[in-house]
């Protein structure tokens, strides 16, 4: 009897730990972007910061500079498998893995920062964003953990005035806006962020879209090529993920789980106002210290673009179910959100 009563309190005691106070979490988490660049890489170590905080210590946070513990566009796979239990990246990174990736990512001609979040957390964005990992078999928890708004459409040695001027052109090209520029006549390449400017140097490339003017300025872009276009027609968004090994989500508690969620549901706002806030000094600094010009797309190329992202677009949903059932989800979406638009906001000169 005594010998039951004992085995019988064992198990008590392990079924109420849990509940009582989880284990102690430590995320080792490799980024996929460099913390000096703002907005950027900047909103992980902040995120850190606040998980240690909001936890009183039980949940940690080691970020990793890129290619540091693993390379950038690994962390799918490297996180999956449990070769590491978290990562900090962007969807858009897989799209070779899953066509449907960029999608949460950035869209062309797509949903700028606040329709991106409404969709994401009070339309069907978030759930269809599981789902892609899901079924494409990836053993991940995916949670937004920052956005930024309009990126640059592109540095260049020469100005572009037709679509013809694109013909032959090598560049670096992020996402779906990568298929567009293929399907002008430009041979793409999507190159991590430190790898840029090596390439721009050596020839290797002859023009790069990458992020927004404070970021690209840290990379010295404006050193080798000066005519910087806008607006960024196939990034009016941008949303990075915080991916983490599904089996170490689920043994986490429900406030382990909650704190995490929420640090990153901060980050969107703050990563948000970080961006907007850098920007203005940063085109000012280009223009007047740099000798960058700052060039808006013509009418023409910009119906060039969005006409080809159309193209590109039903394209990828013939080729894929998934990415026609997310397109299509995100299309209805916006169509509701354009009648608030449409009343709502000042019209913009």
């Amino acid at each position: 009897m005594k010998k039951a009563l004992t085995s019988l309190a064992l198990a008590a005691s392990l079924l109420a730990a849990p509940a009582l106070a989880g284990d102690k979490i430590l995320l080792k988490t490799p980024i996929a972007f460099s913390t000096a660049l703002p907005g950027l890489g900047t909103p992980i170590p902040r995120v850190a910061e606040q998980l240690d905080v909001m936890s009183g210590g039980e949940i940690k946070m080691k970020v990793y500079e890129p290619g540091k513990l693993v390379d950038p566009f690994e962390i799918l796979d490297a996180v999956a498998t449990g070769k590491i239990n978290s990562g900090y990246t962007t969807a858009g990174y897989w799209a070779g893995k899953i066509p449907a990736a960029p999608l949460f990512s950035a869209v062309p001609f797509g949903p700028e920062a606040g329709e991106y979040m409404a969709w994401l957390y009070y339309g069907n964005g978030l759930g269809l964003y599981q789902k892609m990992y899901d079924q494409a078999g990836y053993n991940v928890k995916v949670i937004p953990c920052a956005i930024i708004a309009p990126e640059t459409s592109g540095w260049f040695a020469k100005e572009i005035n037709t679509p013809a001027d694109l013909q032959g052109l090598k560049m670096r090209f992020f996402g779906l806006g990568g298929k567009v520029m293929q399907k002008l006549g430009v041979a793409t390449s999507l190159l991590p962020g430190g790898e840029i400017f090596p390439a721009l140097e050596k020839g290797a490339i002859d023009a790069t879209e990458f992020s927004m003017p404070a970021i690209d300025s840290r990379l010295g872009f404006y050193k080798l090529v000066k005519f910087n276009y806008f607006p960024g027609w196939h990034q009016q968004a941008t949303v990075f993920e915080l991916l983490i090994n599904k089996d170490v989500w689920t043994g986490a508690t429900d406030q382990q789980r909650a704190i995490i969620e929420n640090a990153c549901k901060a980050s969107m706002a703050d990563s948000f106002a970080e961006g907007e806030a850098a920007q203005f000094a940063a085109l000012k600094e280009n223009v007047e210290k740099h000798g960058v010009q700052i060039k808006q797309w013509n009418d023409e190329m910009l119906a060039t673009f969005r006409k080809t992202w159309d193209e590109v677009a039903a394209e990828e949903a013939a080729n894929d179910p998934f990415f026609a059932e997310v397109l299509a989800d995100l299309t209805e979406f916006r169509s509701g959100y354009q009648i608030w638009k449409e009343n709502a906001f000042l019209p913009r000169k």
